[in-house]
Parts: structure tokens; sequence; C-alpha cells
């Protein structure tokens, strides 16, 4: 998990510089990944989180004979009357729901490089 994480750091910390996108929240859980992130109106989601799994996989040493990641990924729009706050709680506890830990502030895999907060 290491690994991962020094990954997903790096590539977030690049992102406002070479991309202008700020990465806020995350949960780094052993085999996936929730983060928030804000782009610009031409932001394309896709293409960042493609280069973000191609960071990680070559950290990892994956290749395309033994792959890392299943096409595609989720997302979730955040509208004006939804709270940055409540999707924030869900997405903490999942380490608890999980059963790696006992509470949500116990793990080691999460944090927030930029304040992205919907007011």
């Amino acid at each position: 998990m290491d690994t991962v994480f020094d990954a997903f750091e790096s590539y977030a910390l690049r992102a406002k510089d070479e991309f202008g996108v700020s990465v806020g929240r995350y949960v780094i859980m052993p085999d996936h990944l929730h983060f928030f992130v804000r782009g610009s109106d031409d932001f394309n989601l896709g293409q960042w989180v493609n280069g973000l799994k191609r960071a990680i996989s070559v950290s990892l040493g994956a290749t395309k004979k033994r792959p890392l990641w299943q096409p595609g990924f989720f997302d979730h729009v955040l509208r004006n009357d939804e709270s940055y706050g409540q999707k924030w709680k869900y997405v903490r506890e999942n380490p608890v729901r999980a059963g790696l830990v006992e509470r949500a502030d116990e793990w080691p895999y999460q944090g927030e490089f930029a304040m992205i907060d919907r007011a």
C-alpha cells in the first residue's frame, strides 16, 4: 500500500501545475481508491484518471499481460445541493466497513492534498 500511496501522492501533487487539477480528500483501500478532484471546465476526468492508473501501475510493475485495473471508473459529480462533507464521511468510513480498522481516523492511507469543499 505504501507504493500505491507514494505514486498517488506524487501524481496528485503534480496535478495542479501540470493539469490544473486539485485533488482533495482521498482514501486508498487495498483494492480501490476514492478521491475528490476538481478541474477547470475543460478538464477531462477520464484522461486524467487513465494517467493516474498508469502512474500507479508503473510503480507496482504491472504489465499488459498482468494488468492492475479494471477498465473504466465510477465517478459522481457533486451538485450544489449535495454535501461534500456527507460524501467524505461515507468514503472515510470505507476502512471501517471493510473491517480494516475500528475507527476511520486509524486508517493511515487517507488525507487531503487541497481543500475543494463545496459550500
